[in-house]
C-alpha cells in the first residue's frame, strides 16, 4: 500500500524570487503583511508587500506597495524598488570595511567575510545583500526586528561603505601600490 504524500505544514517561504525583466534584476519578496478592516458585511482585506531589487553587481534598493490584491501590491513595491535603487560599494565579493546601518528602531551590523564564507545573515538582511551581488559577509540584527525597517537599515549601511582608494582621494593622500612604493 503506498504512503500518502503530505506537504510540508510549515510557514512558506516568503523570499520568493522572481525575474523581474530583461534588464538583469531580481526581486526578492521579504514580507507581505494582510491588513483586515471590518465592514458591515463582514471583514475586507488589504496588503502591503515588501520587495528587494538589485542586479546583483552593486545596486539595490527596496520599495513598499499596498493594495486590496496580493499581486498588485509586490507590482507596486517592485516599481518603486526600481526608483529607489542605490550604487554599493563591492570590493572582491565582500564588502570593503566593517559597518553599522540605522534606520529607525532597526541596528544591522556588516562586517567583511573572506572568500567561501558565504552570507550569513537571516531574513530582511540576507535578501538584501545578495541582490546587491555580495557573497561573503557577516551580519547581525541588532535592533527592531521590523522588516522594514531591517531593510532599510542594511541599505543605509551599504550607502555608507566607502572603497579605499575613494577615502584616500577624499584625504588628498597619494595611493599606495600593491609593492609598499606610493603612486
Amino acid at each position: 500500500m503506498a504512503e500518502p504524500q503530505h506537504k510540508p505544514r510549515g510557514r512558506r517561504d516568503r523570499q520568493t524570487e522572481t525575474d523581474a525583466d530583461k534588464s538583469g534584476l531580481t526581486e526578492k519578496v521579504v514580507f507581505i503583511n494582510r491588513c483586515a478592516k471590518v465592514v458591515k458585511g463582514g471583514r475586507r482585506f488589504s496588503f502591503s508587500a515588501l520587495i528587494v531589487a538589485g542586479d546583483h553587481s552593486g545596486k539595490v534598493g527596496c520599495g513598499f506597495g499596498k493594495a486590496n490584491e496580493v499581486s498588485e501590491a509586490i507590482r507596486k513595491a517592485s516599481e518603486s524598488a526600481k526608483k529607489a535603487m542605490v550604487k554599493v560599494a563591492v570590493r572582491e565579493n565582500t564588502i570593503p570595511h566593517e559597518v553599522i546601518g540605522e534606520f529607525g528602531g532597526g541596528r544591522v551590523l556588516l562586517k567583511p567575510a573572506s572568500p567561501g564564507t558565504g552570507v550569513i545573515a537571516g531574513g530582511g538582511v540576507r535578501a538584501v545583500v545578495e541582490a546587491a551581488g555580495i557573497r561573503d559577509v557577516l551580519a547581525k540584527s541588532l535592533g527592531s526586528s521590523n522588516h522594514a525597517n531591517v531593510v532599510k537599515a542594511t541599505i543605509a549601511a551599504l550607502s555608507l561603505l566607502r572603497q579605499r582608494d575613494e577615502i584616500y582621494k577624499i584625504r588628498g593622500k597619494a595611493i599606495p601600490s600593491q609593492n609598499g612604493k606610493q603612486s
